[in-house]
């Protein structure tokens, strides 16, 4: 358990990021799950979804929540599965 006054704060700003980016990777897995269930029935409803799944996929990249390459390997095998 942190002691100090600053490393107190610290904890509670890393739990207040941690919120924001399971929230945003929570909501990136929903979409990506949800197109691949789509894509074996509707191949165009999935090429529909695609756009907010990069969407989701780009601003978790960009708040550090993923990585930039991971990110890219995530749109890559959506993009691919859709076609």
């Amino acid at each position: 358990m942190p002691i100090t006054q600053s490393a107190k704060k610290a904890v509670r700003g890393s739990l207040r990021k941690k919120a924001f980016n399971d929230q945003r990777k929570r909501a990136m897995k929903e979409i990506i799950k949800k197109i691949e269930k789509i894509a074996k029935t509707d191949k165009t409803e999935a090429k529909k979804m695609l756009s907010t799944a990069f969407q989701a996929i780009d601003k978790s990249a960009q708040k550090g929540v993923i990585k930039k390459n991971n990110a890219a390997r995530k749109k890559s095998r959506l993009s691919k599965l859709v076609k």
